[in-house]
């Protein structure tokens, strides 16, 4: 995962979706070209065991950590080492979140080293939930919210765009991912081949490239060059 996603849906959508308590205070708004530090929603289990809807930053600082510096390096946490990393563990074990996104960017090099996003979504419009985990950090009295997306070895057609993907959970995978269990590890299995199907592999504009750059015009199809589309960079 290159570390770019959209979330658009707006507090009140998304709170239906997911059936959590808004506690957001109107902080959400669509963002085409989510970059790491970004503040962003996500949904947790609140103290009382409802679904709240909060805003997080988008790179997990662990609650020990003397500085906040380090976020934008702590985007990601692999599956395969999250159960015994110092960083990461805790929060695995307690603290797991859904993260909503439309859908993600990667890149993938072309003839001549050129680099072509494409945009992973689901072709149906359909709302995605990266497996995620989070933290609170206190600075100077005042708690952050940051956290991290679980990333796992990219499954079947996804894997010639890139060798990772985050760790997609179908709507029936929420409850659990949220829920207490003395067997985390077991919530990491890989979606279903036939769900990751519905997945439309989307060429978009290089703008994606640019943190500064946002809006709708960034997920919109593209072309691709005429000496890219006859080769791998097809794709599928």
């Amino acid at each position: 995962m290159c570390g770019r996603y959209a979330t658009t849906r707006s507090a009140g959508d998304l709170s239906a979706l997911f059936e959590s308590y808004d506690e957001t205070d109107g902080a959400v708004g669509p963002d085409f070209n989510v970059a790491p530090t970004d503040p962003v929603p996500l949904v947790r289990l609140a103290p009382e065991g409802h679904r709240a809807l909060s805003v997080g930053r988008w790179g997990l600082v662990p609650h020990w950590s003397r500085s906040a510096g380090g976020a934008a390096r702590m985007i990601n946490a692999r599956a395969e080492t999250i159960a015994t990393s110092r960083a990461y563990a805790p929060s695995f074990a307690r603290r797991r979140c859904l993260v909503p996104a439309d859908g993600w960017y990667e890149w993938v090099r072309g003839p001549g080293g050129r680099r072509q996003p494409f945009y992973l979504t689901p072709a149906d419009g359909s709302v995605l939930a990266f497996a995620g985990i989070w933290s609170l950090w206190e600075a100077a009295g005042s708690p952050l919210l940051t956290f991290s997306v679980l990333t796992t070895p990219a499954v079947g057609e996804l894997a010639e765009v890139h060798d990772r993907m985050p760790l997609l959970l179908p709507r029936e995978r929420w409850a659990g991912w949220l829920a207490p269990t003395d067997d985390p590890a077991a919530l990491l299995a890989p979606p279903p081949a036939d769900w990751l199907a519905g997945l439309e592999v989307r060429p978009v504009s290089p703008a994606v490239g640019d943190v500064r750059n946002d809006g709708p015009g960034l997920i919109v199809r593209v072309p691709l060059a005429r000496e890219e589309a006859d080769t791998e960079m097809t794709l599928f």
